[in-house]
């Protein structure tokens, strides 16, 4: 254990209780902010650090009784279960000093696209989002949508939303890749099972400043919505399509009946897809270095598969299989996030302990 990295933390720690409470930092909300954040990523290090000197003290306050033949006995029970708890926070501290993800803090857009599979590939990226909104519920996370391509037989061409909370990326950065399904269509009349697939991209949302876009760089439309009717919908040009130039990257919005409230949101949408683009290049020369890239996969790979005929989710790139799919649909998906969460973290701590980190 790196011993003299954690006592550093601690101090540093320490010092940011101190800030905390200095009323000039309190008065400046984006320090306190940003200081506050910091704070609260080492509480958790420097708590079970803490733990764990304490631990060493009991210990060897135990072996010094090993020579007391009345406490003997006591202190041999007491030293196991505190040998057991020691290695126990030795393997959560180094798990801790991992380097952390900037990102995992920060709210997320979610976008789904229906793939192969037609009008079945459509309802299933509107199961998709109906789970992940459900599974934002439990998490007492904000789900907006921001721009919507429905199917005519249900479901969605393309939905895409913000998912706002506190760690909400850091739970859910491991669902962007190709969902594939397999089920019967209810109008397949033999009975038969279809394979199809949708693609989710989760993306940290950019803030100003992750990125900045200079105004010389967009080119801003406005037009009329379209949609199912209504009096609001083809009466005013409040939709707003916008282009990056240098990039090429548009985004469009029609959600909301305020022009300016479409704008806002197809802003968000750009400047996280540009700053996505831009993290994705990095990560992709980062992992020419590393024996494995932690933290991020390829869009295009496949890693779930959900079988409703055999009630079945899979998850091919931990192996993880779960026979309660029903659940699954509605939400329940805690289990699989945090199984996708612990094998990466053993993953970066095996490249970190052979130097590939």
């Amino acid at each position: 254990m790196m011993m003299d990295k954690i006592e550093e933390l601690e101090r540093r720690y320490q010092e940011l209780e101190a800030l905390l409470s200095d009323p000039s930092i309190i008065s400046n909300q984006p320090e306190f902010r940003k200081l506050s954040r910091e704070h609260s990523d080492l509480s958790e290090l420097v708590a079970a650090y803490r733990r764990y000197r304490k631990i060493l003290a009991e210990i060897a306050d135990n072996r010094e009784l090993l020579a007391d033949p009345d406490m003997k006995e006591m202190a041999e029970d007491e030293l196991k279960s505190l040998e057991t708890e020691k290695d126990q926070l030795d393997a959560d501290i180094q798990m801790l000093l991992l380097p952390k993800d900037p990102n995992d803090n920060k709210s997320v857009i979610l976008e789904i696209r229906a793939g192969t599979g037609g009008d079945e590939s459509a309802l299933f990226a509107g199961d998709l989002f109906r789970m992940y909104s459900r599974y934002a519920d439990t998490n007492r996370w904000r789900v907006e949508i921001i721009s919507a391509s429905e199917s005519e037989r249900g479901g969605y061409k393309e939905i895409i939303a913000s998912v706002e909370g506190e760690g909400v990326f850091a739970k859910l950065k491991y669902e962007s890749g190709t969902h594939r399904v397999q089920r019967v269509p209810e109008t397949e009349a033999q009975g038969r099972i279809h394979t199809s697939a949708c693609t989710v991209a989760i993306m940290p949302e950019a803030e100003d400043v992750d990125i900045d876009i200079r105004p010389d760089d967009l080119k801003i439309d406005v037009y009329r919505s379209s949609g199912a009717g209504g009096q609001h919908v083809n009466t005013t040009d409040s939709a707003v399509r916008i282009t990056h130039i240098p990039t090429g990257t548009v985004v469009a919005c029609q959600e909301e009946r305020s022009q300016i409230k479409n704008r806002a949101k197809a802003m968000k949408v750009l400047k996280t897809r540009i700053l996505d683009t831009i993290q994705q290049a990095q990560d992709s020369k980062l992992a020419a270095n590393r024996k494995q890239q932690v933290g991020s996969g390829d869009r295009s790979e496949r890693i779930r598969t959900y079988n409703f005929p055999q009630g079945r989710m899979t998850d091919h790139r931990i192996g993880l299989t779960l026979y309660r799919l029903d659940s699954i649909m509605t939400g329940d998906i805690g289990e699989i996030t945090d199984a996708l969460r612990a094998f990466y973290q053993m993953e970066a701590l095996k490249a970190q302990s052979e130097g590939n980190y």
